[in-house]
């Protein structure tokens, strides 16, 4: 169960409540974040909750069978929104578009990015400065120095940045230059990052993993969660198969699913999930009728020649059409 404490409740208070708590045979974990206070409480004994719900100092009280409980849709209804500041906001009743090339290459190709960012009204602007790449003579990022000039432009121009971090060592360095911080999917269950960017308390963009399931995914967020940190959207991404025509698996059925199952955001990645340029629109298009929440995309000046990725990264011509449609899509889901 799920136990919501009272603001500012005095230590005696909490202390009585984590008591009563033992004395049912369930042991109770504290959850402190940027919204609330909460005990997590754990056990199998059936009992009535209104003799925890009565105790001074309970704020709200709920059953939550589910392994996942703080990101559950059965303990909060009402869908979470993240607040970016400057007005820019994710979550259900928004469409975010958030759209950038897969790594940060040099000053001017983020003055580009942004430049057709700004023209088409879209706020936040994904690029990786760390990079997971299979070789390790592949191009890996522009590090620290990058998103520290990443971070400076975009904000210059009133653009939010998302970009990945790969170890618990970076996020101190990243902090202050980061909006939103992205766990790739290699990443979907480094438990020691998850818990650290808990701590870190800035929006966390969490892809789910190569083959992993919506069930490891929700418990990777919970992860998040548990660690005092709210600001969790959940990103598909695709999964591998043994299909080779494309990329991934780009799984549209997860997207209700993870509707109905939780509070979280749902964002949907096309250009990773089926890795040709070719088809990204009409995946991105799909997501939208899905139901998520937003859409991330890569788009760069010049693909063919961009140091990641280039196959499934749309030019400029085509992410201008694909936000157009996108915005029409969900206008039209919207009237359903």
């Amino acid at each position: 169960m799920i136990i919501q404490l009272q603001q500012g409740l005095p230590d005696n208070l909490k202390e009585n409540i984590l008591q009563q708590v033992k004395a049912i045979g369930y042991k109770a974990n504290e959850v402190k974040t940027q919204e609330g206070d909460y005990l997590v409480a754990i056990g199998k004994k059936d009992f009535d909750i209104r003799t925890i719900g009565q105790l001074p100092g309970v704020a709200d009280i709920h059953r939550v069978s589910d392994e996942y409980k703080l990101i559950s849709r059965k303990w909060r209804v009402s869908p979470t929104q993240i607040d970016l500041g400057d007005g820019v906001v994710v979550g259900e009743g928004q469409f975010s578009i958030m759209a950038g090339p897969c790594s940060i290459e040099s000053e001017r190709q983020i003055e580009l990015v942004v430049e057709h960012l700004k023209a088409n009204d879209v706020r936040m602007m994904r690029g990786g400065v760390f990079k997971p790449r299979s070789s390790p003579y592949a191009f890996r990022g522009m590090g620290l120095e990058g998103l520290k000039m990443f971070h400076q432009l975009c904000h210059q121009n009133g653009i939010k940045i998302i970009t990945e971090v790969m170890q618990v060592s970076q996020i101190a360095d990243m902090v202050d230059f980061v909006d939103v911080f992205q766990v790739g999917a290699r990443n979907s269950q480094n438990f020691n990052l998850l818990d650290a960017l808990g701590e870190a308390q800035k929006p966390v963009l969490l892809k789910r993993g190569i083959s992993g399931t919506l069930e490891e995914l929700l418990q990777a967020a919970e992860y998040i969660f548990s660690n005092g940190n709210e600001k969790i959207m959940l990103c598909e991404r695709g999964i591998r198969s043994y299909e080779n025509a494309y990329r991934n698996v780009l799984d549209l059925n997860a997207v209700p699913v993870l509707k109905a199952k939780t509070h979280l955001p749902v964002i949907v990645d096309p250009s990773h999930g089926i890795g040709l340029r070719d088809y990204v629109e009409d995946m991105s298009l799909a997501a939208v009728m899905a139901g998520a929440d937003g859409v991330i995309y890569e788009t760069h000046q010049k693909p063919e020649e961009a140091f990641s990725d280039g196959q499934q990264t749309v030019n400029f011509q085509e992410s201008e059409r694909l936000i157009r449609r996108m915005r029409q899509a969900y206008a039209l889901r919207q009237n359903f």
